[in-house]
C-alpha cells in the first residue's frame, strides 16, 4: 500500500508524523508522503520540519516516508509559483487541493495546478474534460480518494480519466487514525468508482512511479 496524501499536526491532522508512520505500518503501508496544507504563510516552516522528520523516519522505520505538501485554497494565479517554491524547499511530492464539491475552492484551481505541473491533483471534483485531457498531456495524476465528501465525485473522475488517458492514483487524505485503509479496502473503493482490475493495477503502479521519482529527487538533494 502506498499513500501520497496524508496530514499531520503540521496542518489539520490529529497525529504527529511518528504516529502516522506507526499506523501506516500497521495497515501494511510500505511508502507514504506527508502532505500538510500550505500556502505562502507556512510553506517554509512546514517543509523545514518535514524534510528533517521524513529523513529520520525513513532511516528508522523501514518505510519510505517522503516530504510533501498540499497547496490549499490559494488564488489560482499563485499556484504555479508555489509548486516551484515547494520543490525548491524540499517537497518531492507536490499535491494541490482540487475543486472538491464540498468546499469553496477557488474556480480555476484545477487548471492552475495542472498547468503548474504538480504531481497530484487531489479530489478534483467535477473536473472538466478539457482539464483531464491537459492532465493526460502533462502527466499530472488525478486522485481517487477514500475521504468522505471528496469521494462523491470519484466515479466522474475515473470515467473521464479512462476516456482521456489521464493517470490516476489512490490516496486516503488521512487526517485521523480512522482514515487509514488497507490495500484490500482501497481495491474496493476503486472498484466502486467503476475501475477494472487492470486499471486498479495501473493505479498502484503509478503510485510506485511517483515514489521512485520522489526518492531519486530526494537523493539528488543530498
Amino acid at each position: 500500500m502506498i499513500d501520497l496524501h496524508i496530514h499531520t499536526i503540521f496542518s489539520d491532522g490529529e497525529l504527529i508524523p511518528s504516529e502516522v508512520v506507526s499506523r501506516c505500518r500497521e495497515k501494511g503501508y510500505r511508502a507514504l508522503a506527508l502532505t500538510d496544507h500550505v500556502d505562502s504563510s507556512n510553506l517554509e516552516h512546514v517543509l523545514t520540519n518535514m524534510v528533517r522528520v521524513c529523513g529520520d523516519l525513513t532511516r528508522e522505520s523501514g518505510l519510505t516516508v517522503l516530504p510533501g505538501v498540499e497547496i490549499t485554497h490559494v488564488p489560482p494565479s499563485m499556484i504555479p509559483a508555489l509548486i516551484e517554491e515547494s520543490r525548491r524547499l524540499g517537497a518531492v511530492v507536490v499535491v494541490v487541493h482540487g475543486e472538491t464539491i464540498v468546499e469553496p475552492v477557488p474556480p480555476g484551481t484545477n487548471r492552475a495546478a495542472i498547468e503548474g505541473n504538480c504531481d497530484i491533483l487531489a479530489h478534483p471534483g467535477l473536473i472538466s474534460r478539457e482539464e483531464v485531457r491537459l492532465a493526460a498531456e502533462k502527466g499530472v495524476s488525478l486522485e481517487i480518494t477514500s475521504r468522505g465528501g471528496h469521494s462523491y465525485t470519484n466515479g466522474h473522475v475515473a470515467k473521464l480519466a479512462r476516456e482521456e488517458g489521464a493517470p490516476l492514483v489512490f490516496n486516503t487524505d488521512s487526517h485521523a487514525p480512522r482514515d487509514f485503509v488497507t490495500k484490500e479496502s482501497a481495491v474496493k473503493i476503486l472498484s466502486g468508482a467503476g475501475l477494472t482490475g487492470e486499471e486498479i493495477s495501473e493505479i498502484f503502479t503509478r503510485s510506485e512511479e511517483i515514489v521512485r521519482r520522489g526518492v531519486e529527487a530526494w537523493q539528488r538533494r543530498g
